[in-house]
């Protein structure tokens, strides 16, 4: 914009100094012309002991000096102007080709034409700023100041226009972090209030989602768990044989499994509830509770007191899930057991300085082509990774908490084979 207003400017002066051109040689032409021959006629038409009078009334009056042109006189040329090879024709063509023109005479400076009475030959000296228009200066000085003027108004204008779109954005960033962003001023040019109360509604309309969807989570808890238990009870009490009472028990479990994932998945995380959270304690108890599990081995490289902000609750299903992930689907081959490795450490990255967690097995990974599909809800790659009982919410979960906190998630294979899962958050302020 600012480009476009600085070529406007010099077109619209250029425009100008052309339209003016014309008007100002013709004008100062006539000026010159009517100047020399009022002074031709009073000097002509005076008595001679009153021509020094006049002389001194021309001087004083009207800034005329008649001098006795001699040949001696040292001549400099005309003043150089863009306009005095014009201005030079039209006064010759009035005043006669003999005339001449001066910026200089005897080294007194001034606008110098000369005229003849009978065979005597004057000098007429102006001052030149009665003749002389802007100059270049001062075309430079004016157009500077203009200039500046009209950046100022675009920056300005610039300013209103983005300015509603500036606030639309931090609003859209709060909202991506789970927070409720501030009502968006309804005013303004109507395209803008149309926007903002587009933008309004629809945070008033996804509030009142959540609002059903924790209620509509709340019926699904009671609604399935509760003849699940029932099932459950049942199930203990029935004469049945031990496998046919080992076989329910583990649908049960995992239709409760998938239940309890449909659950978490569903559960909005809420930016409001974020603190300041030991991150360094916090995997340490995930890796000693998942050492517990009997086909689960967990080394540790953990960084001590790294703090993030965040929800603990959540963090902790993200590292379970991670864990149970590779628990299921990342045996180390020829093993009974699945080895799972956790490192966590502070790096620094172009956002400034993070923690860097890093979660890897030692299965078979996951061919690189079908990366991305493991981040997709209801996703399961038997081919890849084994038998999978679940609902394949396992890692879209884990993406959905991660984003909310304003992290990075990464997902690929470790060199040696084996899945990596590295998740980058920021560090709390403390």
């Amino acid at each position: 914009m600012g480009i476009l207003t600085a070529v406007s400017m010099a077109s619209w002066i250029g425009m100008i100094s052309a339209v003016q051109r014309g008007p100002q040689v013709q004008q100062t032409a006539e000026l010159v012309i009517s100047v020399v021959t009022i002074t031709k006629t009073a000097l002509t038409n005076s008595a001679p002991e009153l021509r020094t009078e006049l002389l001194f009334e021309l001087f004083s009056n009207e800034g005329i000096r008649i001098f006795t042109l001699e040949d001696s006189d040292i001549v400099d040329p005309p003043p150089d102007n863009p306009l005095m090879n014009d201005i030079e024709k039209i006064v010759k063509d009035r005043l006669g080709p003999d005339t001449r023109f001066s910026s200089r005479v005897n080294g007194s400076p001034g606008f110098w034409i000369s005229f003849k009475i009978d065979d005597d030959k004057y000098w007429l000296m102006l001052e030149r700023e009665r003749l002389e228009g802007l100059t270049g200066v001062q075309w430079f000085g004016w157009a500077s100041v203009v200039g500046v003027l009209s950046l100022l108004g675009a920056g300005i204008i610039s300013r209103l226009v983005n300015q509603p779109l500036a606030r639309l954005s931090v609003a859209s960033r709060a909202m991506a972090q789970g927070k409720r962003p501030d009502r968006l001023p309804e005013k303004g040019p109507k395209e803008v209030r149309e926007a903002n109360r587009s933008f309004n509604q629809m945070v008033d309309d996804l509030q009142r989602v959540d609002s059903d969807r924790a209620v509509i989570l709340a019926g699904i808890s009671h609604d399935l768990r509760t003849p699940l238990a029932r099932m459950q009870l049942e199930l203990e009490m029935a004469n049945l044989t031990d496998e046919a009472r080992e076989g329910l028990q583990s649908d049960i479990g995992q239709m409760d499994a998938i239940i309890g994932q449909f659950l978490d998945y569903a559960k909005p995380t809420e930016a409001g509830s974020f603190v300041p959270v030991d991150l360094s304690d916090l995997l340490h108890d995930c890796a000693r509770e998942a050492g517990r599990i009997a086909d689960v081995r967990m080394t540790t490289d953990i960084a001590p007191d790294v703090h993030v902000l965040g929800n603990a609750t959540d963090l902790r299903r993200v590292f379970n899930n991670v864990i149970e992930n590779a628990r299921r689907y990342g045996k180390t081959a020829g093993q009974d057991a699945t080895q799972i490795d956790i490192c966590c450490k502070i790096v620094q990255r172009g956002q400034g300085r993070r923690a860097l967690i890093e979660m890897q097995d030692h299965g078979l990974g996951v061919p690189e082509e079908m990366i991305e599909n493991l981040l997709k809800p209801f996703t399961r790659l038997d081919s890849a990774r084994g038998q999978a009982n679940g609902a394949g919410l396992g890692l879209a979960i884990v993406q959905r908490v991660v984003t909310r906190h304003n992290a990075e998630l990464k997902v690929g294979n470790r060199d040696g084979g084996g899945l990596r899962i590295q998740i980058a958050m920021p560090l709390a302020d403390t």
